[in-house]
């Protein structure tokens, strides 16, 4: 069977254009990681356990008990006026799935001693469920202990004032201790990002009423999408008018789109994969984009369909997963090679770029983790070791140009490589998440029998 995927794999790399009638032969196009020699994935696995331990001990030393560390200056960072204990909570599952008993056993510990939600603040709707509400889920899926369960009902039970809207779709801030809202006007991903977590403690609960309130928000949106089955960056949830028409799979999209696919498989949900089908078509037909660089995906306008812009960045490489969970194999594999072109542009992804001139637009990097998911999900699938080849290489030059004394660093720019005080929880719960299971080979976790929400926390399936 091995032998079948990697002949499969290997034809789908050569001719991965084949689609829509027409064929696009490129062959190991710059940029594109060739096989250059077997990668011992234990030691890979090791190395990037080792840097996970050298991030955390720095956030240990220096900001225990906070949200973040600036790793330049070695300052303690909260979002807000009071710690939500981010990256103890976002990194506790990876801890988890590396084995590090001592370091998730200290980290429980603080998060049931100094988590509380019961205070008078404003809080980012969208940013606290993924990386809180998700995180505390994925806990007590891997670790057993009902108060990570709890905790996270109480949490949703706050956060759910939020879609307290004339549509149903959720503001984007709300207020933890007095349920007060705001942010009107917003986009997809602050709105449609929510149906895994909700249904998820659902699921666990035996409580409908959160993934109805989910769905609710989801089907609000979708309705709002063009007649061409696009859907707008830009709404406002309370009158649900469109404030910006353009559409792409870049942020203020993305994870929308990636619930909606990942919904219907989690809950096994016919109306979500009804919605699916014609929303794919769309993405596929309008924002696809054959290059002499590679297959990317622009921007166009949501009620023409013309093609408004062609940036590109770290943030879209998240589709080729998607593309990939979809079965659509032949756009999944064009696609992850361009991530790998954008990564190797300047020996690191940038925020954005054009495909069109292969030129940085945004040149920053903040550790995101989307290409190294994108390699994880077609190593998965395909078993071709050119994706942990392709790893590697992103991997060592993510220590090359991110690494500091006591943690990892963003880059302000990547091709000056100069550095910004910035390290969240994302690096912990994502970026090393992922760059650890391409090369994990203790069966701890079973891809085919999980979903990820957003930020990398596994929900098992059935």
């Amino acid at each position: 069977m091995k032998l079948i995927f990697k002949l499969l794999s290997s034809v789908l790399f050569i001719l991965a254009f084949v689609y829509a009638g027409k064929a696009q032969v490129m062959i190991a196009p710059a940029g594109v990681a060739p096989k250059v020699q077997q990668i011992d994935k234990k030691v890979m696995a090791d190395k990037v356990k080792a840097e996970f331990l050298h991030a955390w001990n720095g956030y240990r030393k220096y900001a225990w008990g906070y949200d973040a560390l600036q790793p330049l200056s070695k300052k303690p960072h909260n979002w807000y006026k009071k710690s939500l204990l981010m990256t103890p909570v976002d990194a506790f599952d990876t801890m988890i799935l590396m084995d590090l008993t001592d370091e998730a056993n200290e980290a429980k510990e603080l998060i049931f001693k100094d988590l509380d939600f019961d205070v008078d603040m404003d809080v980012q709707n969208f940013e606290v469920s993924i990386r809180i509400f998700g995180g505390l889920l994925s806990a007590y899926e891997l670790d057993g202990d009902r108060r990570f369960l709890s905790l996270a009902e109480d949490l949703a039970q706050r956060l759910m004032k939020a879609f307290d809207s004339p549509t149903g779709m959720p503001y984007r801030y709300v207020n933890l201790k007095t349920g007060k809202t705001s942010g009107a006007v917003s986009n997809p991903a602050e709105i449609g990002t929510y149906l895994i977590e909700y249904g998820t403690l659902s699921k666990h609960t035996g409580n409908p009423v959160y993934y109805n309130t989910a769905m609710k928000a989801m089907t609000a949106l979708y309705a709002l999408r063009s007649p061409k089955n696009l859907t707008a960056e830009g709404i406002n949830i309370e009158t649900g008018t469109v404030t910006n028409p353009v559409s792409h799979i870049s942020g203020c999209i993305d994870s929308y789109l990636e619930y909606m696919l990942k919904g219907s498989l989690l809950f096994n949900d016919s109306q979500l994969s009804a919605m699916w089908i014609p929303t794919i078509d769309a993405v596929n037909r309008y924002l696809s984009d054959n290059s002499p660089d590679g297959l990317w995906y622009g921007r166009s306008d949501m009620y023409t369909g013309e093609r408004t812009g062609t940036s590109y960045g770290a943030l879209d490489a998240f589709f080729a997963g998607t593309l990939a969970m979809n079965s659509d194999m032949g756009r999944a594999v064009a696609l992850q090679n361009s991530n790998y072109r954008m990564w190797m542009l300047k020996g690191i992804e940038p925020e954005m770029m054009n495909y069109k001139t292969m030129t940085v637009e945004n040149g920053s990097y903040i550790l995101r983790p989307e290409n190294f998911e994108g390699a994880y999900y077609l190593y998965q699938y395909t078993q071709d070791e050119r994706y942990l080849e392709m790893g590697k290489s992103m991997f060592d030059n993510l220590v090359k140009y991110c690494r500091t004394d006591d943690a990892y660093a963003a880059l302000k720019d990547v091709t000056t490589k100069e550095k910004q005080d910035y390290m969240e929880s994302f690096f912990f719960a994502e970026t090393l998440k992922y760059a650890f299971l391409l090369f994990d080979e203790s069966g701890k976790l079973n891809f085919h029998k999980v979903i990820f929400n957003t930020e990398a926390h596994p929900y098992r399936r059935g």
